[in-house]
């Protein structure tokens, strides 16, 4: 029996290592940075540190590397300068390459280079010039971990390195990285790579090892990566080595425990229409053939959002990388679903996710959730319940005979006050009831009609409050309001400094409410009058102007030294009147 081949595993490269870019033009999905380092080789202004950020497997350190090999790339015969693209033949771009060139050195900030003893040690050795190469480069790797004293051992190096030290800085939390150390670097924003750039990719890739895969396949691939190129390509690795031969979409779908898209659209069928054994017979079959609960929550979430997008924006279904069945299928449920329903499935399976991520049965959260959903398919909106109760409301007023004994007919201008229903004791086999089979409420049928207030003043409307208890408001209209202008249905007011931000909002809402019609409250910038409470102290003043330059009553302040007014009735009010009505004897 042969002995076993223990080499196999050693020397094969992983395609993410294998396929890693080596000069600017075969980075993908980041133009905007190449374009802007191309011409900062072509015109010499290369800054002297740049900071790339972004997800994880979008090319931070693969672009360092290069940025590295274009400062000290000298050709082929050895003479070349500084260059947007690295022959890659020259001592220098093949060491670098390998990542064993002494003059440029990576260092993790998460291990290495993180304290400020670390710094320190980085900073003795910029002073000392490169060995073999033009430029000594830094390449620290996740640098928001590094300690704030960390940070700011290296802040006055940063600004004024050698002429010969640049720094290169990647990271996928900029928010973690000092300002300071930010406004030293040349910044870059690595973007996610879109789920077509990727799928080209990999189409490539599976092009140059020979290896046959259905496009269905490469899509799912390029869209479970996320937008990370490194992503992608480990789960292209990982689908390799899974078939036997040609890669297919099922292979895939079985690896990353997703379900068919046929079944989702069957699956979302059946929530739209109620039926929930259904549904949950055929998240059994998914569940069992592989699928993850969270996934196929996840999938229901996507395609909510897909068929959102179509049903506003139904270009969107016409894109070249939509498939064939999620055109026909998709453009069909969003025909029949209203944007309010998308919305509500959407709130109700954003929280679904975060029960099953987070329950200890995931299988069993996720039927919850697809349970909820098919009870909640043939619920009205609020909007449209709010109109079946308007509609019920009116149905009730209109059969309703006329009142009598005073009673104030119903228009436009009135209030129904609805008087709370007597306790009776219930029958037995009585059930409770919200809604008469008719459509009217217990409520309803013992409402009263009351007249609304007559509002011809701002005085009435402050009134109004008082009476409705409204204490707060009333104070404030009354101490801290300037009237500009009143107007049955509409009041312009100027509130000083001490007046609440939502007063007019709140005054609106309320005289809206007992009136029965719509109140406009606005706000102006014109001075107005002077407020109530100014106006009741100005009109007590010259009542007690007037009562004083009464003779009588400066006759009695004369025969009364010291004597002070401290409040004036009228003569008739003061008379007591009996209580019930009867005259006086």
């Amino acid at each position: 029996m042969p002995a076993a081949d223990h080499t196999v595993g050693a020397t094969y490269r992983v395609l993410a290592r294998k396929y890693r870019p080596t000069t600017f033009t075969q980075l993908i999905g980041q133009d905007a940075m190449v374009r802007t380092l191309t011409n900062a080789f072509a015109s010499g202004r290369v800054a002297q540190a740049f900071m790339l950020t972004g997800v994880r497997g979008v090319g931070k350190t693969t672009t360092a590397r290069i940025i590295a090999r274009a400062l000290n790339c000298v050709g082929a015969d050895g003479q070349g300068a500084p260059t947007a693209t690295p022959c890659g033949v020259c001592d220098n771009c093949v060491s670098i390459a390998e990542d064993r060139h002494v003059d440029v050195m990576e260092l993790d900030a998460a291990s290495r280079a993180g304290g400020v003893n670390e710094v320190r040690e980085l900073v003795d050795g910029v002073r000392y010039r490169p060995v073999s190469a033009r430029y000594k480069v830094y390449i620290i790797d996740e640098v928001h971990m590094m300690t704030p004293q960390g940070f700011n051992a290296l802040l006055k190096t940063l600004e004024e390195p050698p002429s010969h030290v640049k720094f290169i800085f990647a990271t996928t939390d900029i928010r973690k990285v000092p300002v300071t150390i930010l406004s030293r670097c040349q910044r870059f924003d690595l973007r996610r790579i879109d789920a077509e750039t990727l799928t080209t990719l990999y189409t490539d890739v599976a092009k140059a090892e020979g290896i046959e895969i259905a496009p269905a396949a490469l899509a799912l691939i390029a869209r479970a990566a996320d937008g990370s190129a490194r992503d992608g390509l480990s789960l292209l690795d990982q689908a390799i080595a899974r078939a036997e031969g040609p890669v297919t979409e099922t292979d895939v779908r079985d690896m990353l425990g997703l379900a068919d898209r046929t079944q989702l659209f069957d699956l979302y069928d059946l929530l739209m229409h109620g039926d929930a054994k259904g549904a949950l017979d055929l998240m059994g079959t998914l569940y069992t053939a592989g699928a993850d609960p969270a996934v196929i929550v996840q999938d229901l979430l996507e395609l909510t959002h897909w068929l959102t997008r179509i049903k506003l924006v139904p270009q969107a279904a016409e894109a070249p990388g939509v498939p064939e069945a999620e055109r026909v299928r998709g453009g069909a449920m969003a025909g029949k679903l209203t944007t309010a329903q998308l919305a509500r499935i959407w709130q109700m399976l954003l929280k679904g996710l975060t029960e099953v991520q987070t329950a200890p049965m995931p299988l069993q959260a996720a039927e919850m959730v697809l349970i909820r959903l098919t009870h909640a398919a043939d619920l009205p909106t609020p909007a449209d319940l709010v109109r079946q109760i308007q509609s019920v409301g009116g149905a009730a007023n209109a059969d309703r005979p006329p009142t009598s004994g005073g009673a104030v007919e119903r228009t436009s201008t009135t209030t129904a006050v609805a008087s709370p229903p007597q306790p009776s004791r219930p029958e037995p086999g009585d059930r409770p009831r919200a809604f008469a089979a008719g459509g009217t409420t217990a409520l309803a049928q013992t409402e009263t009609v009351e007249a609304a207030p007559n509002l011809d003043s701002f005085a009435a409307v402050v009134a109004l409050l008082a009476e409705r208890r409204e204490a707060i408001l009333q104070a404030h209209l009354k101490n801290n309001v300037h009237l500009v202008r009143f107007e049955p249905g509409r009041i312009e007011i100027r509130p000083d400094e001490h007046a609440p931000r939502t007063l007019a909002n709140r005054l609106g809402a309320l005289l809206s409410e007992w009136t029965g019609r719509r109140w406009v409250v606005a706000i102006s910038s014109e001075p107005g009058e002077a407020t109530l409470a100014q106006q009741e102290a100005a009109a007590d003043r010259r009542e007690r102007a007037e009562v004083t330059a009464h003779p009588l009553v400066q006759a009695v302040m004369a025969n009364f030294p010291g004597a002070t007014i401290e409040a004036i009735r009228d003569l008739a009010a003061a008379i007591d009147t009996p209580t019930d009505g009867e005259p006086e004897a």
